[in-house]
């Protein structure tokens, strides 16, 4: 596996440093994002433009738009029209498209002439542009809309789930998805079964019903719990808030304030923090005036000190103090910081 790079930033501008706090691609860019797929984007004469993790630009031709690189190609816009470059930044499918997204499986959604379609990575139609949208295949399954409902179709274009929702989304593993109906969500299987009818409200600024380690957060009566991907309430909606399950833990707001539970339901960290974030390589972020991280006993392990942080990644944490950025290890040892 390739070793993760990190965003650093000297003098406003951004480059890239590795998990021991040694630069290897120097801050000389005015926009930057995180590597993925081996890839990142940053901002080069006022484009956006791949690099790779030696630093080398991509710049056989420049776009006014990328997406990311999925299954070795990315969609990139030109004007107002949208086509496809490899690796090595050549255009192996034509600007043509008046709408792109990634691919998936195989094939990838386009819009032409106001009707979607998906080509393969020829550039060929291999579902020939009739639906209102669709979206990526998942597990040889994709949403699709057709007068005014969704279903979801096969490879082939023909519908395995009838249209009849106002909305879906892409399956998960597990082989479940979501559908929405009359402004409610609720969960089906790759055959069409119902395992939860749509009864769950919306979450604002969130993805419905995505299940992280088997359970995913529902939201009734201005209360939260977890539902199972068989479709059962396993956490009775009663929190105030509450956020995904990761390494075991949730995060929960109860009386203003935010602890942690388990899969059962249970409280395991008490809820006595100001706000707090999700569990990552055993720390969690938690704030009481400051940031700070605690490990899975609920101990301070890095005391409250910074102003942002970010959850660890590959062994370190984005922190920033008196508006300087650093890195962190899971100790709290420094291993970068901006200058001054």
């Amino acid at each position: 596996m390739k070793k993760q790079l990190y965003i650093i930033r000297e003098h406003g501008k951004y480059g890239y440093m590795n998990a021991e706090g040694q630069i290897v691609i120097e801050a000389q860019y005015y926009q930057a994002e995180e590597f993925y797929n081996n890839f990142a984007k940053i901002q080069f004469n006022n484009k956006p433009v791949f690099i790779d993790r030696k630093g080398r630009l991509l710049l056989r031709h420049l776009f006014n738009n990328i997406g990311e690189f999925e299954e070795n190609l990315a969609r990139v816009q030109l004007v107002r029209k949208w086509g496809y470059i490899d690796t090595k930044c050549n255009l192996v499918i034509d600007v043509q498209f008046d709408e792109a997204d990634d691919f998936s499986e195989g094939l990838a959604a386009v819009r032409e002439e106001g009707k979607v379609g998906y080509i393969n990575k020829d550039g060929r139609y291999e579902i020939e542009p009739k639906f209102e949208a669709a979206w990526a295949f998942k597990n040889h399954l994709a949403p699709a809309k057709i007068r005014g409902r969704y279903g979801f179709i096969n490879p082939e274009g023909d519908y395995i789930i009838d249209p009849s929702y106002d909305l879906c989304t892409v399956f998960q593993d597990g082989g479940i998805a979501i559908v929405i109906k009359d402004e409610k969500w609720g969960v089906i299987d790759h055959t069409g079964m119902i395992l939860c009818p749509p009864v769950f409200d919306f979450i604002e600024d969130h993805i419905e019903g995505q299940f992280y380690e088997g359970l995913a957060r529902v939201l009734k009566e201005n209360k939260y719990g977890f539902l199972n991907q068989r479709g059962e309430i396993v956490i009775k909606p009663k929190f105030d808030f509450a956020g995904d399950f990761l390494e075991g833990f949730a995060l929960v707001e109860w009386n203003k304030r935010f602890g942690y539970i388990n899969k059962g339901g249970a409280i395991i960290i008490d809820p006595v923090w100001e706000d707090a974030g999700l569990f990552s390589e055993g720390r969690a972020q938690v704030k009481a005036e400051k940031w700070g991280f605690i490990n899975t006993d609920g101990n301070i392990e890095i005391p409250p000190q910074y102003d942002r942080v970010r959850p660890f990644k590959k062994g370190l944490a984005w922190v920033e103090k008196n508006g300087r950025w650093a890195y962190i290890d899971r100790y709290g040892k420094t291993i970068w910081q901006e200058k001054d």
